[in-house]
């Protein structure tokens, strides 16, 4: 699989798209208000940039990333009236992958506007510049000390590439009947995934250290897991719906086999310490977040604007319908008996001056 070519969140403005079933995410954003707030904040009162330069890593398609920017001049503004400044201008870059949906981004610009001045009230007066980065965040995207502010939500739990180690010398396939690391993924595997998400996270946090003006600021939110270890039920619900229609004849048992989503679930304690082991960061705030899922299809349908693209371009299109209908039932049997719950982890540092 050629992450980069496949790995973009379902296009458009339609009922499976991203844009509108991303509300998970947006909860998130929600309950991480207070760490942005205290963040931006604090740079500010260091800074007093006249120009705050902002990048959002991995914004995707939908209206989460424009209400962050939102909240991101609003707490900028408080800071403003509390020193008696004028509001600074605001070059904002909404950077993910050649294959994100950017044109949908783009059209919810005006209403994006619409709701500053609602907001703020039609007087109000706010040069805020916004415009797209394609590229990888696991490669260079801006010049050194040029960004105040870096902020990524629910991107850096995937990988810049599958694993190498998921496949064995002979050839074999590691994981199989899995498309994430399960119970009965061989240890190898799970080792595989997690020297993977230390390579991608390190050169990440080196990449934005040479990005990031001395006392710029990072706010990061990824999908995280329990100090346990404990494995996703989540994936391990869709890899049983496809191993039923594997065994239906309706997809090939090695395509199942050879597949694996380029994705980690790093702990709080990972991430610590690689952090702590770069050396030119300081950390400010490390907290997780639990959710309980309670509603099925809600689940599905945001499991499904995720990583739709990628199992299509996998087994094909005809499939999808098929496969998230069965997986929405096999969620709500599931916390029938039991409880389902996911962790978020939020990250707070800044490069030392």
């Amino acid at each position: 699989m050629e992450v980069e070519k496949v790995l973009h969140m379902k296009e458009g403005t339609g009922k499976a798209s991203y844009a509108n079933n991303s509300q998970y995410q947006g909860r998130a954003i929600e309950n991480t208000r207070t760490i942005l707030e205290e963040s931006i904040q604090e740079l500010y009162h260091a800074k007093l940039p006249e120009c705050l330069m902002i990048a959002d890593l991995g914004c995707s398609a939908g209206p989460n990333a424009l209400k962050v920017l939102l909240d991101m001049i609003d707490f900028v503004g408080i800071a403003c009236r509390s020193l008696n400044h004028k509001l600074p201008e605001f070059q904002v870059f909404l950077n993910d992958l050649p294959g994100n949906d950017f044109n949908t981004m783009f059209r919810l610009l005006p209403s994006f506007w619409e709701n500053l001045k609602e907001k703020k009230g039609s007087d109000f007066e706010v040069a805020c510049f916004v415009s797209g980065t394609s590229g990888s965040f696991y490669e260079r995207l801006f010049p050194n000390n040029f960004l105040h502010f870096v902020y990524s939500s629910y991107s850096l739990h995937w990988l810049s590439q599958v694993p190498k180690g998921l496949v064995g010398d002979n050839g074999e396939h590691l994981n199989k009947g899995n498309i994430f690391i399960s119970k009965t993924s061989p240890p190898e595997v799970c080792k595989a995934c997690q020297d993977q998400f230390e390579r991608d996270f390190t050169l990440f946090l080196r990449l934005r250290l040479q990005e990031l003006v001395p006392g710029g600021r990072m706010v990061l939110i990824m999908l995280a897991t329990g100090e346990s270890r404990e494995a996703s039920i989540f994936w391990e619900l869709l890899s049983m719906a496809i191993r039923d229609m594997v065994s239906e004849g309706l997809i090939e048992e090695e395509k199942l086999d050879a597949f694996n989503l380029p994705l980690y679930r790093a702990s709080a304690g990972e991430v610590k310490e690689l952090v702590e082991r770069e050396g030119s960061l300081t950390l400010h705030n490390l907290h997780t977040w639990t959710s309980k899922w309670d509603n099925p299809k809600l689940l599905a349908d945001t499991a499904r604007a995720i990583v739709e693209p990628m199992l299509a371009s996998e087994f094909g299109e005809a499939i999808i319908d098929d496969l998230f209908h069965r997986y929405q039932a096999m969620i709500r049997n599931f916390i029938a008996t039991d409880k389902l719950e996911s962790h978020t982890l939020i990250i707070s540092m800044s490069k030392k001056a």
